[in-house]
């Protein structure tokens, strides 16, 4: 009788679940890293360090509701419990957001990821809005980025092979074009800025030659301005060891000027069950300071149904060996 009870208890949860509509994914990755830097002046570290991901989405009919939170190490190699309360992790709710369609209009509201590129951070805020809808083939969205002088305008569409989007914001307009030439795909990016000296722009080139992804990327900006995307070029915010901001304020290892150019090339293949991927990244700084970095990447799925990954950088810098750094990662990270 009990087994019964029991059954008909899990039964009913099943089907509440299943009624609901309500989905459940996430990952998580576990990182050792060891660094070796150029001066004595900087002691080595080793690191041990974690991030788990969870998404969370309901649904019903065509609207959706997204949650998508965040568990990440509060503290930067200190010790797993040293803090007051045991636990050294910060939990951040990321993005909560929902979608509908209203009268042929897809409708966003709430906080979510801005995305990456190569010319500037990824950023989040609540209280954001989007409304789309496609008019003769050109897809024309409203947006508003939580306040006055946070609107926006974007018109993209496609015509004879080439992608096009034209962003109107307050203080300045962005581009973007994305084209196929004889196996080339071929990006432009641009943002302009109402201030002088400000704008930014980059280029992608990719393609595929005897089993082997290529990718160049060149990203500049003025000499008002600075570049701060967190693609694979290079993470240029201030959470990182190398990072630009327009205050040139020496809160990294290594602090980027303005108006810098940035050129990176990208080799991805496959090699005995492993993916290998070899990156080169060169930093013209404007002044007297260019940095190389070096990338090895090497990514193996395991049958446990976990990912191991394996990364080698090597970053010199040509003034000084002060921000110069070796570091081996080592990651487990699985998905669900």
């Amino acid at each position: 009788m009990k087994k019964q009870l029991i059954a008909a208890a899990v039964a009913t949860s099943v089907s509440a679940i299943a009624m609901a509509d309500v989905s459940i994914t996430g990952g998580m990755k576990a990182n050792y890293t060891y660094t070796d830097y150029g001066t004595t002046s900087t002691a080595d570290n080793n690191q041990f360090k974690h991030e788990t991901d969870l998404s969370i989405k309901g649904k019903s009919g065509d609207t959706d509701v997204v949650i998508n939170m965040s568990v990440t190490d509060a503290t930067s190699g200190s010790a797993s419990g040293s803090g007051s309360s045991g636990v050294d992790t910060t939990n951040t709710i990321e993005d909560v957001y929902m979608t509908t369609n209203i009268a042929g209009v897809n409708v966003k509201m709430g906080q979510w990821d801005n995305g990456n590129n190569y010319l500037r951070a990824s950023g989040r805020n609540g209280g954001k809005f989007e409304g789309s809808t496609n008019i003769g083939g050109l897809k024309v969205l409203y947006g508003n980025n939580n306040g006055n002088n946070a609107e926006y305008v974007t018109l993209s569409g496609s015509m004879s092979g080439i992608d096009a989007s034209y962003k109107k914001v307050d203080a300045g307009d962005e581009y973007k074009l994305g084209t196929t030439l004889g196996g080339v795909k071929a990006t432009y990016h641009a943002v302009n800025s109402d201030t002088a000296n400000k704008d930014r722009n980059s280029i992608e080139l990719a393609t595929s030659v005897g089993g082997v992804d290529l990718m160049l990327v060149k990203a500049e900006a003025e000499s008002a301005t600075c570049l701060s995307g967190d693609t694979w070029l290079g993470d240029f915010e201030d959470t990182t060891n190398y990072g630009c901001d327009a205050t040139n304020d020496a809160t990294y290892v290594m602090e980027l000027s303005k108006g810098q150019d940035i050129t990176g090339v990208k080799a991805t293949t496959s090699l005995a069950g492993n993916t290998v991927t070899f990156e080169n990244v060169q930093i013209d700084d404007v002044a007297s300071e260019d940095t190389t970095i070096n990338q090895i990447i090497v990514t193996r799925p395991l049958a446990s149904g976990a990912t191991f990954e394996l990364t080698y950088t090597d970053l010199a810098d040509d003034s000084s060996n002060d921000d110069d750094y070796e570091s081996l990662d080592l990651e487990l990270a699985v998905k669900f």
